[in-house]
């Protein structure tokens, strides 16, 4: 069965950086999209990046263009969420996720992980 195991969530201060990691197991991922979400208190799951498993393309959303950068290693089946100049308005569980397509809701996507919390102070 597919498992999605979040890590690297912190208490960190605004302008630091945090790198999250997925670690995948349960089926080969080729031809899939790994995905990043967030919830922050109160909130529905926003998307954040997206990638192709196979090809490494990436997808971010404009929110956190130019500061976020998602990838993958293969040969570990991990995904990362490299985080820098990190902002109170970041604080927010990270979800990892997989699907059949790049799509930008969380309808689109059929396996979850646990979640990780990240809290930047201001």
């Amino acid at each position: 069965q597919v498992q999605l195991v979040e890590s690297g969530g912190g208490l960190v201060q605004g302008g630091d950086s945090l790198r999250l990691s997925c670690a995948a197991s349960g089926r080969s991922f080729r031809g899939y999209t790994m995905a990043w979400f967030r919830q922050a208190p109160g909130k529905g799951r926003e998307f954040v990046a997206g990638i192709s498993w196979t090809t490494g393309s990436g997808y971010h959303a404009d929110s956190v263009k130019g500061r976020f950068i998602i990838s993958r290693d293969n040969s570990k089946n991990t995904m990362y969420l490299q985080m820098n100049s990190l902002k109170p308005e970041d604080t927010a569980v990270y979800y990892c996720a997989v699907g059949p397509r790049l799509l930008t809701t969380e309808s689109g996507y059929g396996f979850w992980g646990q979640g990780t919390q990240v809290t930047v102070s201001s």
